[in-house]
Parts: structure tokens; C-alpha cells; sequence
């Protein structure tokens, strides 16, 4: 059995490929490298590939800067302190980029023979992004039915996996903690820096789950406000 898994290298993303191992799935990490403000992430992505000894992880080289509109691509948007309080998108929004991912990993996935495309979307515990919800992930699946020489021809489904999809941050902290992932390598700050910056919304939501689930981040942060 194959699954390709979508790998930032931050938290959902790590337990979402634990998931996957844990099924019996060999491992298909594919990465972007979409130009967004740091590599932070990209770096430990690569580390968690190496950790379960993948044998191919690919980056996708891609340039989402060149539409911008959102703080994480374009450098004249500054990064907020976090609001886990405010039900509007956040500026840290990047416009259709798991519809972008997972189109990639589609393809990849047709190529692979991979039977499954793993995401570590959330719909709980999350910044409020469009393209993170189960209507979106549900509608993709009806494209990738129809979009793909395996589904038209082959009569083969490819079918997108969204294990952490309604779980909290503090379940998706204790099921990788069960799981063995290793949370040591991942990073979900916003700024990029190889400490933490404590304050930004994906920050604020992991340190939140942390605390919940009774244990501590095993990365540095500049302020921990658990």
C-alpha cells in the first residue's frame, strides 16, 4: 500500500504522516516550496522524512509570491500577533493553496500507484482558512474522481485522507505523542525563526494544544503564553 502525504513540516502535517505509517503505508512525502517568507518549515520537513526513512521525499518548486496577498508570501504583509478569538480569514491566508498542494499530489499519486493522498487539515483548532473545511476537501475528492487516467480509465479511486480533520490541537498533540511522531522536528511558526515566536496564531493554537493535552512543546519558543 502507497500514500502520498502532504509534508510542511509543521505539527498536523507530522502526525498526519504518523497516521499513515501507522496504517501500514509506505511513505510518498511531497513538499512545496511555494516561495513563501522562510524555509523553516521546508528544513524540517526534510528532517521528518529522514526520521521515517522515506525513500523518495520530493519539494515542488512553485511561486506563490508572484500572486501574494497573503503575510506568509508577501513581505509587505506583516505576520499578526495572534487572535484565537477573531472568526475572520486571517492575512496569513494564502489564496487556493491546498487546492494548489493537493492537485500536485494528485498527480504525484496517479504516478506513485498511491491509493491515498494523507492532509493534515483541521477544521477545529484552526486559523479559520477556507480550504482547510470538510466541504472543500469533499468536493475535491468528486474532481479527483473524474480529473485523472486512474479514475477514468483504470477505475482506480484516489482517495484524500483527512485523519486529523475534526480532532482539537490537544488531540492531534496526544495522538502524536502516541504515535511516536517526532513533534521535536516540526515547526509551526509563522515568522520562520529557528526560535519560535510564541504569538502568532499557529503558534498560539499549538502551545494551546500542548497545554490541553498536559505536556510540553518540545520546541523553543521566544514567549511561551500557554
Amino acid at each position: 500500500m502507497k500514500a502520498v502525504v502532504l509534508l510542511s513540516g509543521g505539527l498536523d502535517s507530522t502526525v498526519c504522516m504518523a497516521v499513515a505509517r501507522s496504517k501500514g503505508y509506505e511513505l510518498f512525502p511531497i513538499s512545496f516550496n511555494y516561495n513563501q517568507r522562510h524555509a523553516r518549515e521546508l528544513e524540517c520537513a526534510k528532517k521528518v522524512s529522514q526520521y521515517y526513512n522515506v525513500t523518495k521525499h520530493i519539494v515542488i518548486e512553485t511561486n506563490m509570491n508572484a500572486i501574494g496577498g497573503s503575510a506568509l508570501t508577501d513581505e509587505q504583509l506583516a505576520v499578526p500577533t495572534g487572535n484565537l478569538d477573531s472568526r475572520q480569514i486571517p492575512v496569513t491566508y494564502v489564496p487556493a493553496r491546498n487546492l494548489i498542494f493537493l492537485s500536485y499530489a494528485l498527480g504525484y499519486a496517479e504516478v506513485a500507484g498511491a491509493d491515498k493522498i494523507f492532509i493534515g487539515v483541521n477544521a477545529l483548532d484552526y486559523s479559520g482558512y477556507p480550504d482547510c473545511r470538510p466541504e472543500f476537501i469533499n468536493l475535491f475528492q468528486q474532481v479527483a474522481d473524474y480529473s485523472t487516467k486512474a479514475g477514468v480509465q483504470e477505475h482506480r479511486k484516489i482517495v484524500i485522507e483527512t485523519p486529523l480533520l475534526q480532532l482539537t490541537k490537544k488531540d492531534i498533540v496526544m495522538l502524536g505523542n502516541s504515535l511516536d511522531a517526532p513533534l521535536q522536528l516540526t515547526t509551526s511558526c509563522y515568522n520562520g525563526e529557528p526560535v519560535a515566536c510564541g504569538e502568532c496564531d499557529s503558534c498560539l493554537l499549538r502551545l494551546r494544544g500542548f497545554a490541553e493535552a498536559g505536556t510540553i512543546d518540545p520546541i523553543m519558543y521566544r514567549t511561551r503564553s500557554e
